[in-house]
């Protein structure tokens, strides 16, 4: 599965400690989102944010590291715009800014992942990845 990283997991010593097997795709730009600090990184509706596209089977190490189980972290899948060889969609981990002392609001009623999917759904958020520059 590919995930767009953008906080701890964009280093590679980080993503060793949680997953066995992983490949870090390249950069990458999630349109529609921003990143915004707290306890740990989270996004927002608005903006965009700079990262990484990793890729690795071990979701359900991920998922515990951001602690989808808890509810501190939600994973939900973005259009991916790239080449004909990757998937349509990535995965992306955002974090409840209430319970992690951020500075954001998602829009809406409901629990935080209700609201996450609907402005998933509501606005244009894409994953693109991010052209190297030239050496």
């Amino acid at each position: 599965m590919d995930v767009f990283v953008y906080g701890t997991l964009t280093e590679p010593e980080r993503v060793a400690e949680v997953v066995d097997s992983f490949v870090f795709v390249g950069p990458a730009t999630l349109d529609g989102l921003r990143l915004v600090e707290g306890r740990y990184p989270t996004l927002a509706p608005g903006g965009e944010t700079a990262g990484r596209l990793l890729r690795t089977e071990a979701v359900d190490a991920l998922d515990a590291y951001e602690d989808v189980d808890g509810g501190l972290y939600v994973r939900e899948a973005v259009p991916l715009d790239a080449p004909d060889d990757y998937p349509d969609t990535a995965a992306v981990y955002v974090g409840d800014p209430d319970r992690l002392d951020a500075d954001a609001t998602w829009p809406g009623t409901g629990p935080f992942p209700d609201r996450v999917r609907t402005v998933l759904g509501d606005r244009d958020v894409r994953m693109r990845l991010t052209p190297r520059d030239p050496v």
